[in-house]
């Protein structure tokens, strides 16, 4: 069965297909010189080009079970991405003298020539798969669902009001000073951390001093502390633990203090042993701290009191996730809608991510494509009981992927380059884009403006 990541490698093809007939169809309209041969060969690779795009989207839905289909994919994008690096070669020749110029617009009608026999071979093969047109497809804007803790100062939680009482309670129990931690821990895109962000901005908290520390896969004691100094007094970096330890004590001293410590993953004893003597730094203080992990172990390792899980949720509240998250009840189609939608539901694996995603991917998508998303085949990447929950996260954003324009998933494909925890600047991040040819500027808007 085909990976999440080897289907989004097949799904890459359409985007890279897209940037470079626009790349094609700016040498042909330039300013550069081109050869008449020359520019006939690559009005031919456009139009050659122009002819598979149209049969992609078919071919990158069955390249989720059809491994044929995906190695062809993925000799067309190898294809594309030399004629992009052709045509880049062939425009970048101004640190050339006049001999090597010369020698290299001899050269490339025959590398030209080479490609294009390529280019029209991977055309002929694909007759042989029957792919079908797609004329009626549109692009949907994509929404960005992403959210922090600073930006969300209320949301509301469906289906997780047991486990919201029994943590307040778990809180309010305690009474006297100290450290309390309670972790939370279930699977990726269960509810963690939403459910953190609903205690952090809870009027519970309100006389608290809240601070709230993204840990990730990359543990880093000295860098927490430092992050918890910083919300707590705008105190700059220390270079030393036991500097670090020094201040804890000085700010934790006599207050009270809320700390959300968002996906730990470090699962070394001695490590932890470390954070929690960290987190008990200062006399007479009040400290709560609420920890998500996805690993129970980490979490009995963590907690002060006993941790709370968080279990799969029902399809009936996946269904009133995706309601919620696509307007349902503003459509006038509901009723026609509700029976494919609470089996979409029901391929959400309990998973409220999935279902968020699934919501707002379905939003003002007409019936049709509320059909067609409920017999994609990604849906066939869930391969084991063990991994059910995890698989269907990953095709339900997978799906959201397969849905986004072209230059988009370039754009979003780029950043995994970066390590997961590394922390991207979305200045720079847009600098890269456009420095690659990812993002082009509109009628109405400029490149920088398009990037963001």
């Amino acid at each position: 069965m085909v990976t999440p990541a080897e289907a989004v490698g097949g799904m890459l093809a359409s985007a890279v297909i897209k940037v470079v007939i626009g790349q094609i169809s700016s040498s042909i309209t330039g300013e550069i010189k081109l050869h008449k041969n020359m520019r006939k060969d690559l009005e031919n690779m456009k139009m050659t080009l122009e002819s598979v795009e149209a049969v992609l989207s078919d071919a990158e839905t069955r390249s989720i079970k059809h491994e044929p289909t995906r190695l062809w994919l993925n000799r067309l994008k190898h294809a594309a991405n030399d004629i992009a690096d052709m045509l880049e070669d062939f425009e970048d020749d101004t640190d050339l003298n006049l001999w090597a110029a010369t020698m290299k617009k001899i050269r490339m009608p025959r590398k030209m020539k080479k490609v294009q026999k390529r280019l029209e071979k991977i055309k002929d093969d694909h007759n042989n798969y029957g792919f079908l047109t797609e004329t009626h497809r549109k692009e949907q804007p994509v929404t960005d669902i992403r959210e922090t803790a600073g930006s969300m100062v209320e949301e509301e939680i469906i289906g997780r009001d047991a486990e919201i009482l029994e943590i307040m309670a778990c809180l309010s129990g305690s009474t006297t000073q100290g450290t309390t931690i309670i972790p939370i821990w279930g699977i990726a895109g269960i509810g963690k951390t939403t459910l953190a962000r609903w205690v952090f901005n809870d009027s519970q908290f309100k006389e608290y001093s809240r601070v709230w520390v993204y840990v990730s896969q990359i543990f880093d004691l000295k860098k927490i502390g430092n992050t918890i100094l910083s919300q707590l007094s705008q105190q700059s970096p220390i270079s030393d633990l036991h500097g670090v330890h020094t201040r804890l004590r000085e700010l934790f001293t006599g207050k009270k203090i809320l700390i959300i410590l968002d996906d730990l993953w470090e699962n070394d004893l001695f490590k932890l042993k470390e954070l929690k003597d960290m987190l008990k730094l200062g006399e007479g203080s009040k400290v709560m701290v609420v920890v998500t992990t996805r690993e129970e172990s980490i979490a009995k390792e963590t907690g002060t009191i006993a941790p709370s899980q968080l279990p799969p949720l029902t399809d009936e509240i996946c269904w009133d996730i995706i309601k919620q998250k696509c307007n349902f009840e503003a459509r006038p189609d509901r009723e026609r809608l509700e029976p494919i939608g609470k089996e979409i539901a029901t391929k959400c694996g309990g998973v409220a991510l999935a279902a968020q995603s699934l919501g707002h991917m379905l939003k003002c998508r007409p019936y049709e494509e509320w059909d067609a998303i409920k017999a994609n085949h990604i849906w066939e990447l869930s391969t084991s009981e063990d991994t059910l929950n995890t698989q269907e996260v990953l095709a339900s954003l997978l799906l959201s992927y397969n849905l986004m324009p072209p230059r988009l998933k370039l754009c979003f494909a780029y950043c995994a380059i970066f390590q997961k925890g590394h922390n991207m600047i979305k200045d720079d991040l847009i600098h890269q884009w456009i420095a690659l040819g990812f993002i082009k500027p509109s009628r109405m808007f400029s490149t920088w403006q398009c990037g963001h």
